[in-house]
């Protein structure tokens, strides 16, 4: 539970850090590598919105680009009620990266929630299915 709390309270910090020019819906990812690191990521918006990405994924492509390859949890906080999960997008990162984490949401009221990963994105399109086809 402590790694949990440390997750959360990244996730807020950065946050404040989220640029949010025109949504003004500023959200932050923390995620836990394996090796107990913390990789911080916030949203970035783009005027055009379909080049925004969310925090999830900031803080998921850092620590890839950082040579971490595994991960224990993700945490995700935004400031509404209900509680923000992973838009499609960033639950296909989640899965193909961390694959089935817990996956914890917050907001700046104090409320939490926890969910699997596989929860969130049940039936995940993965490597599995990339697999060739035999040949007859």
């Amino acid at each position: 539970m402590d790694k949990e709390r440390e997750l959360i309270r990244s996730a807020k910090s950065v946050r404040r850090r989220a640029v949010a020019t025109y949504s003004k819906f500023k959200v932050g990812a923390a995620v836990l590598a394996a090796d107990g690191g913390i990789h911080e990521g916030c949203n970035v918006e783009n005027s055009t919105y379909g080049l925004t990405v969310c925090a999830e994924r900031v803080a998921i492509f850092k620590a890839l680009s950082e040579g971490v390859r595994k991960f224990r949890m993700i945490a995700v906080v935004a400031d509404t009620d209900p509680l923000t999960p992973p838009c499609g997008a960033c639950r296909q990162i989640i899965w193909e990266f961390c694959g089935d984490v817990p996956v914890v949401l917050a907001n700046l009221r104090g409320g939490v929630a926890r969910y699997r990963m596989s929860q969130l994105l049940p039936l995940a399109f993965d490597r599995k299915l990339l697999k060739r086809a035999s040949k007859p």
